[in-house]
């Protein structure tokens, strides 16, 4: 198992939560299996996992979409990390990001969660913070709107236009930084657009 990849699409379960700002990292791993037309299964680390490659003969792709809520996704994390035999830098997290705006894509290895309950989870139950995430830019709600329920309202009617494009950066950032290394992803998805 030396060339597989655990890649975490974080969210909430349950059509409630479907199409809300918290769960644009299920919604990556869905984009990256129907890539490869892939369907999701029932896996007993608590997730529904897509096993598949990157490309013929490339690493393999372990998708995952945690079954449990948001907060707790360390569990599934860990233990498919265990089931697969990969190490922490081969768990790649995809996530929502309020501190960055919308229709960004960011990546880094390590650092603190930024208040972000599922990352917080996903380190304690790895026992450390150096796994590459992929950080998908949700922006702050404008206004009064408190952050914890801005998170679990739908994309508005503007942002679902771009959705799909942010959603389909994310999926390349992914493969990026799986087949390329963190480094040339950050540079290609850091950049300003021309």
């Amino acid at each position: 198992m030396a060339d597989t990849w655990v890649i975490v699409g974080l969210g909430n379960p349950g059509p409630r939560y479907e199409t809300t700002r918290h769960n644009i990292g299920q919604m990556v791993v869905d984009e990256l299996a129907a890539r490869r037309s892939e369907a999701f299964r029932a896996h007993k680390a608590n997730a529904r996992v897509a096993e598949t490659w990157l490309r013929p003969g490339g690493p393999k792709l372990v998708l995952a979409k945690p079954n449990s809520f948001m907060n707790v996704s360390g569990g599934p994390a860990a233990g498919l990390a265990r089931f697969y035999d990969v190490a922490p830098e081969r768990v790649v997290v995809v996530h929502d990001e309020l501190d960055i705006p919308f229709d960004t894509v960011k990546l880094k290895t390590g650092g603190g969660h930024g208040g972000h309950n599922g990352v917080r989870d996903v380190a304690k139950a790895l026992g450390t913070p150096e796994f590459p995430r992929v950080r998908v830019g949700i922006g702050r709600p404008v206004g009064r709107q408190d952050p914890a329920d801005w998170v679990l309202d739908p994309f508005g009617a503007t942002e679902r236009q771009t959705l799909p494009i942010l959603v389909s950066d994310a999926a390349d950032a992914v493969e990026m930084l799986v087949e390329e290394g963190l480094v040339s992803a950050q540079q290609r998805f850091h950049a300003p657009r021309a």
